[in-house]
């Protein structure tokens, strides 16, 4: 028997390296993350109602496309709670782009859309691995659709020739994990506006409540309420939830964090 699965893809923060947040200061990005809600077949249909309990927590608001940026620290603390409680996997990769100035390889990064497709190859080898090892547990095999936020200047068309040649083995450097194309058929990705996708919706929430742990804002501070109320949440490989449901790129033993950021990364990872 064949179990299916469905991922929502969205992201927060931005490519760009040209003048990253600095405390007291406005800019790009310290950090680019890339994060999925992820759902069984059976859930998928309950979605819209997972999206519409939350709003119905906010009847003053007069948008009713649910977007985490446009929330105050309740209501964004209301939104994980609920969706603490549902049958939805989180899992996010986190790229510290300061890390990637004095790379070797900064100047592919540079490049338009470089990181983000390396962050779609984590964060697609983590799905994949997941959703098959849930239907090995019932003895079946495990098919996943992808559905991604669409996103301005995104050629959605070279992302599925990435992903196509990473399949065929014609990468130049292999990675120490790969995508189960068993799993994931790239033909079965597609690309959906944020507004009319409650999935989206969901994933943006979980990305963003992710990111607010790590990325500091402004004023030099994070925020890991959000990521904790939701801990329960995040997919699992041997218990741990880093490298798996939460992988920062470098590896933590590679990547400098505060000591705000080490609390967080130490609470959200405890068995």
């Amino acid at each position: 028997m064949v179990q299916s699965f469905v991922a929502y893809i969205d992201e927060s923060g931005d490519e760009g390296f040209g003048k990253l947040r600095q405390e007291g200061k406005t800019g790009q990005s310290r950090w680019l993350s890339l994060g999925s809600a992820i759902v069984s077949a059976e859930n998928d249909r309950f979605v819209p109602s997972w999206r519409n309990e939350i709003m119905e927590l906010f009847p003053k608001k007069q948008n009713r496309d649910l977007h985490f940026r446009y929330l105050n620290h309740d209501q964004r603390v209301a939104a994980c709670s609920v969706l603490a409680a549902k049958p939805v996997g989180i899992c996010v990769v986190a790229s510290n782009k300061e890390t990637l100035i004095d790379s070797p390889k900064f100047e592919i990064f540079k490049r338009k859309q470089h990181l983000y497709n390396y962050l779609v190859r984590f964060l697609l080898e983590r799905i994949t691995d997941a959703c098959a090892k849930a239907a090995a547990r019932d003895g079946d095999s495990a098919k996943l659709s992808i559905v991604f936020s669409r996103r301005s200047g995104t050629d959605y068309q070279s992302m599925r020739e990435y992903l196509c040649l990473m399949r065929d083995g014609k990468e130049v450097l292999r990675p120490v994990r790969s995508i189960n194309w068993n799993v994931l058929d790239p033909d079965n990705i597609r690309v959906e506006n944020h507004s009319i996708r409650a999935g989206l919706q969901i994933a943006d929430i979980f990305t963003s409540a992710t990111s607010s742990a790590l990325d500091p804002n402004e004023f030099g501070h994070i925020e890991p309420r959000y990521a904790l109320t939701l801990r329960n949440r995040y997919i699992r490989r041997n218990k741990r939830i880093l490298d798996c449901g939460l992988t920062l790129i470098p590896a933590i033993g590679r990547c400098p964090l505060s000591n705000e950021q080490l609390a967080f990364i130490e609470e959200i990872n405890k068995k």
